[in-house]
């Protein structure tokens, strides 16, 4: 099995050429237009074709889906256009009006009207609600192309006469004409902010500001224009790279190279920072980034020559066609195909979970702070500035703002949406291990090895409160009401602050050990302290007394957690490589969950289901039920052991108490996010995405019992010549999980086993 990629989706393989392919806005469906005058309809949430299109009797030129998804438009050779409903496949509507072929067919932003340009020198403009031609467009010679406005109230079009008519689509006249260049314009298209852009015969791009029909001005390139998505910059090809256009100036701002030849088409991101073009001679695909100009990926697989690419709306998927008679797809949030995608090049130290804006923040060894879209994997931005391991990050509780600190001492304040920097926040003299918000958000408190806590002023960055300890501080945590923080870490002791006055309000002793892990309940009215001296205590914040002492970690406790229902307290010691459930009425040990082979680092309870996670940063997990304290759930990545030792904080969220999904962060940089099914009294967990680098490559592979292999990363497989059948159920507990390492060698591959997803 060689050759497959990680992002890569099994590929779509035909009996005929492919001519085009097409993504609805909502992305939600994929066109494929075939050479036996087909539309090959495709669910995108499991690739699973849902109908095939037939009815023109010649060769369909173009397609385009309406604004919402839900209909297709297509124009053929048989001089026909129809319109065919996305949910049952039917066609709606057979416009018949043009004599010659139909080269292109769009849809108005509105969705109620449709164009068709032919050979037959019209542009015919059909009521999708009435369905009839509302207007005819003609007597200007051949027109080479046509293209709505963004507003939809206009349609302009270029034609044999050397000019670029703008038509209002409501009064059906002429509203300009665009004058200014010699040549006839062959490619037309307007900017999201409505300036239009022509490409001429001669290689000339021109400019237009179309409300005041003046002409801006013109650049010599020989590739048709592709807008990016803010509007303010266009990409065209040049013999062996991509140039890039700052449309106000009218200046080349970067050319995207290499030593090959054969560009054939691009696409922008969703976002606008990546470029992906194809290539007609090396069969490739290439992932640019836009600002260093720097080749991210090369996406090998095709046969033949790349006739074209498209980027899916959420910016996720990145389909290519070709020669070769397939199309393949690329799931960029999983692959390693883009800059921000690529995992962290050190061990991620710290997780934050943003449910407003769906986002995941992670910190690493590498000194970054990355962003990450929960949904599509795809890492928005990349904040750097430490010079020094991240040990920490945290979202502000209106999530516009992230707080990070580390191993250089500083505290820095980060922008959430344009990732700038606000503040960094100078006064530790070493190591800063935690720094978090107070609930009101106004407050930051940080935790340093200098034995102290500093609290900050959010709005202005300047130092409020130095709070001196009697050791290092490791740990750091607000009271629920925000009016308290504690502090704990080497030497047993914990402090409580009050955070108005920055006066010392207890210190707890009792601990003989160093403090790992602190926790307040849900009323703030006790806190819970894990400490090497491997129990577990539970103090009275009014008095400072201990009420509890829960005994029974053979080794030091390092990690406390109260559930969110607040009857229950989980410890765990990284040592002893357990997690106990304390009953806080009786004081009881419930369960005592065993299992773990490698050093734990994090216990974290599921707001949604009364499940608990606990987590290795050397990519073991597991899952139990909280209240029978059953495994319900087994993960082992068998990744390289980190030196981050019990400093660590922890590298696992739950994210939705509705839906069971959690994101996890690896010692090999990676960053995954899990959904968790139910399935009866079973579990499943599936990994929804994955951040990473390079190739999988593996030779002579069975996937015969490989557990959690989703149907298409089975398809995939089994293209690649993989044998076996996977076992998609969980494991039960104590039996071993068959890893891919495993099953190298196991079988022969077989190439005559390939199954492509039609």
């Amino acid at each position: 099995m060689q050759g497959a990629q990680f992002g890569e989706l099994p590929y779509l393989k035909y009996d005929h050429d492919v001519r085009s392919c097409m993504y609805s806005s909502n992305g939600l469906s994929f066109a494929v237009v075939l050479s036996d005058n087909t539309i090959n309809v495709y669910a995108t949430s499991n690739w699973e074709r849902t109908w095939i299109l037939s009815g023109h009797s010649g060769d369909v030129d173009s397609i385009a889906y309406s604004p919402n998804g839900d209909r297709i438009v297509s124009g053929s050779d048989d001089c026909t256009v129809r319109v065919w409903d996305v949910a049952t496949g039917d066609c709606l509507y057979i416009f018949i009006g043009h004599t010659e072929e139909i080269y292109k067919v769009a849809y108005s932003p509105q969705g109620n009207v449709v164009a068709s340009r032919s050979s037959d020198e019209t542009v015919r403009l059909w009521d999708v609600g009435a369905g009839n031609c509302r207007s005819t467009l003609s007597g200007y010679g051949y027109i080479y192309d046509m293209t709505f406005s963004p507003s939809g109230h206009n349609i302009a079009f270029s034609s044999e006469d050397y000019r670029v008519r703008v038509w209002d689509v409501v009064s059906e006249e002429c509203q300009s004409i665009l004058i200014g260049h010699t040549g006839r314009f062959t490619r037309i298209t307007y900017s999201a902010q409505g300036d239009l852009i022509c490409k001429a015969a001669d290689g000339a791009v021109g400019v237009w500001e179309v409300e005041a029909g003046a002409y801006r001005h013109a650049v010599q390139s020989n590739g048709t224009p592709v807008f990016s998505p803010k509007g303010n910059q266009f990409a065209t090809l040049f013999g062996n790279g991509i140039e890039l256009w700052d449309i106000a100036t009218g200046k080349c701002i970067r050319r995207l190279s290499t030593d090959d030849e054969g560009y054939s088409s691009v696409a922008y991101s969703p976002q606008g920072d990546l470029i992906v073009s194809s290539s007609y001679r090396d069969n490739t695909l290439r992932l640019w980034d836009i600002v260093t100009g720097e080749c991210r990926q090369t996406m090998t697989g095709h046969t033949s020559y790349v006739t074209g690419v498209l980027c899916s709306p959420k910016g996720d998927h990145i389909a290519s066609a070709s020669g070769d008679r397939t199309v393949r797809l690329w799931n960029v949030g999983s692959g390693a195909s883009r800059k921000t995608l690529h995992r962290h090049s050190g061990a991620v130290t710290n997780l934050s979970y943003s449910p407003k804006l769906n986002q995941i923040a992670s910190c690493s060894f590498d000194s970054t702070i990355r962003l990450w879209d929960t949904e599509t994997g795809i890492c928005s931005c990349t904040l750097t500035g430490h010079s020094g391991y991240v040990c920490a990050i945290s979202y502000s509780p209106k999530e516009d703002q992230l707080v990070s600190c580390g191993e250089d001492s500083r505290v820095r304040l980060w922008d959430v949406e344009s990732g700038a920097c606000r503040y960094i926040l100078i006064g530790h003299t070493t190591y800063v291990y935690d720094a978090v918000f107070s609930p009101q958000g106004n407050q930051i408190a940080s935790a340093s090895d200098d034995k102290t806590v500093r609290l900050w002023n959010v709005d202005t960055g300047e130092c409020q409160y130095v709070l001196t300890a009697n050791g290092g501080v490791n740990v750091i945590k607000y009271s629920p009401q925000g009016n308290q923080i504690a502090s704990a870490g080497a030497g047993g002791t914990m402090n409580l602050w009050d955070v108005g006055t920055g006066a010392c309000q207890h210190t707890l002793i009792g601990h003989s050990g160093d403090i790992g892990g602190i926790g307040y309940s849900l009323d703030g009215n006790q806190i819970a302290s894990a400490s090497e001296d491997k129990t577990v205590r539970l103090w009275d914040v009014k008095t400072g007394m201990c009420s509890h002492i829960f005994i029974g970690h053979r080794r030091g406790a390092t990690r406390v957690v109260y559930s969110p229902r607040g009857d229950q307290v989980a410890s765990a010691s990284r040592y002893d490589k357990t997690v106990r459930l304390w009953d806080l009425e009786s004081g009881e040990c419930r369960h005592t969950l065993v299992g773990h082979e490698k050093d734990l680092c994090a216990i974290v309870y599921s707001s949604g289901r009364n499940l608990i996670a606990s987590w290795s940063d050397e990519g073991e997990a597991r899952l139990w039920d909280a209240e029978t304290g059953e495994c319900r759930w087994t993960l082992n990545c068998d990744e390289s052991e980190n030196s981050g030792g019990s400093l660590l904080s922890h590298n696992f969220v739950w994210m939705s108490p509705e839906v069971d999904s959690f994101i996890t962060g690896g010692s090999d940089g990676s960053v995954r996010a899990w959904k968790v099914v139910q399935e009866g009294d079973d579990s499943r967990v599936r990994m929804r995405w994955r951040s990473t680098n390079g190739r999988l490559s593996v030779e002579d592979a069975c996937v015969q019992d490989v557990q959690g292999l989703s149907d298409l990363n089975r398809r995939l497989l089994k293209q690649r010549g993989a044998t076996g059948e996977p076992n998609l159920r969980l494991r039960e507990t104590g039996k071993k999980v068959m890893s891919m390492t495993s099953v190298v060698s196991k079988l022969k591959s077989s190439s005559s086993n390939t199954e492509a997803l039609n």
